[in-house]
């Protein structure tokens, strides 16, 4: 837009420039040549004066003022220090000798320009300044203008020269100013910052409906139960936050049934798998009631690890300004009555988070942790923007080709993840799907020492906005 508006600006002055030049050249033209030909007729006036009467003449024009030329005629040519330059210098010295040449068949005419302050005048040129006023108030001077002074010398005779000037005018006539004065700049600015003012002001009112809709569409990833867009603005925005609520009720509704869907199930399967189990156990042959039970044991497992998907997906629940610290310490306490070591090194600022769900994230990771490697090693540390929660086990590891693929729901990896656990492969996944909808990052690496590193990463600035 600056640059657009700048370019706009930049051309208006060029052409209005070109055409106030080529208007002041038209005008200096007509102008000269009528100025041309007044001064040929004083030249043929005094051509036909007596020369007793030529100073007569003179000083009687000197004594009136209020006269169009100051003419002197002088025993020598006066030297004028010529100014000015350009195309309307050379307009103007073109008409007059044209003219002259024309008139009066005078072809060596000598016309030049001088400063007010710089013009000499009569036989013992004395500057302009010097004189009365009344001599050459009229004709020479336009204070407080001080425009070029227009002097023609023209021989009459041997040793007699007769001295004309005239103002033609014309402000700035050879004043070097660029197309783009100081005056202009300064209109152009104001013109510039006047439009990005007004575009500004409407580009915010369009855009914070927008920046509205955009916020709630990152709010919808973190939380469901967000509020609703309000539905304002220009016409178009207002219809895509209509759509856009619609679509945050049908997409509550479909995990709601979800949910409702899942528990349904699995509430429904207790009941045959436990009757399964009393018939299994009433079998003769042992083999087959071992095989059986087993067989039963695993559905039971898959039914538990449903019911604990859909519980660790639901993140409904306020948010909390939490220490990550004291969080830990709770955890490693109630593992470390399980037998689990945790070690915590480092501390944190409080959070604001949910904290039901990031404890059963943190949970699902320091048992896997303590299952696999012994032992777990956590360490914080923030940086300002995020915070990072580095948990180490000291177990085998996982390859780092399926670095990824353990966070899909029931994978279990052969032999460095053994089923003897009971585990149904799900809680990293849920791990993950806490951490992203804190707008942070789960990731896992495996140390150059030996064993697994889940690293959690918690941007601050997001947190708040859940």
């Amino acid at each position: 837009m600056v640059v657009g508006v700048l370019g706009a600006q930049l051309a208006s002055y060029a052409i209005w420039t070109t055409q106030a030049r080529s208007s002041q050249l038209e005008q200096l033209d007509e102008l000269s040549r009528n100025v041309a030909y007044s001064v040929a007729s004083t030249m043929r006036f005094f051509r036909s004066l007596p020369y007793d009467y030529r100073h007569i003449v003179l000083d009687q024009l000197r004594d009136m003022g209020g006269t169009r030329f100051f003419v002197s005629v002088n025993d020598h040519r006066i030297p004028i220090l010529d100014t000015g330059d350009g195309p309307g210098k050379s307009l103007v010295v073109d008409n007059f000798q044209r003219v002259l040449a024309s008139e009066l068949g005078i072809r060596d005419a000598l016309v030049e320009f001088s400063r007010p302050e710089e013009l000499r005048l009569l036989n013992n040129e004395v500057l302009l300044h010097d004189l009365p006023r009344r001599w050459g108030q009229h004709s020479l001077l336009m204070e407080p203008l001080s425009p070029p002074v227009l002097v023609v010398q023209m021989e009459l005779e041997p040793e007699t020269w007769l001295y004309v000037a005239t103002l033609l005018p014309i402000q700035d006539l050879f004043t070097a100013h660029g197309w783009l004065s100081e005056e202009r700049l300064l209109a152009a600015l104001l013109v510039l910052l006047t439009v990005i003012g007004l575009s500004l002001v409407g580009i915010r009112s369009a855009t914070l409906p927008l920046g509205r809709l955009s916020r709630a569409a990152h709010l919808l990833g973190n939380d469901l139960d967000a509020p609703p867009l309000r539905e304002s603005g220009p016409r178009e925005v207002a219809a895509t936050a209509v759509a856009f609520n619609r679509m945050q009720r049908r997409i509550c509704q479909q995990v709601e049934e979800r949910e409702r869907l899942f528990s349904a199930i699995s509430h429904d399967l207790k009941t045959p798998i436990t009757r399964m189990r009393l018939r299994a156990e009433l079998l003769d042959d042992p083999l087959q009631r071992e095989r059986f039970c087993a067989a039963l044991d695993e559905l039971a497992q898959l039914v538990k690890g449903a019911l604990a998907s859909v519980k660790g997906f639901d993140l409904h629940e306020p948010l909390q300004e939490i220490s990550l610290r004291d969080l830990l310490d709770g955890l490693a306490e109630e593992l470390s009555l399980q037998g689990g070591e945790v070690a915590i090194e480092g501390h944190a600022t409080p959070l604001t988070v949910k904290p039901l769900a990031l404890k059963r994230c943190l949970a699902n990771l320091l048992e896997n942790a303590i299952f696999y490697g012994g032992r777990a090693e956590v360490s914080l540390d923030e940086d300002g923007t995020a915070l990072h929660i580095a948990i180490r086990d000291h177990g085998p590891g996982i390859p780092d080709a399926e670095q990824e693929r353990v966070f899909d729901p029931f994978v279990r990896l052969e032999p460095s993840r053994s089923r003897h656990t009971g585990g149904s492969g799900l809680g990293l996944g849920i791990a993950r799907h806490i951490v992203r909808a804190h707008g942070g990052e789960l990731r896992l690496a495996n140390h150059p020492d030996g064993g697994l590193v889940a690293t959690l990463v918690l941007p601050r600035e997001q947190l708040g906005a859940i």
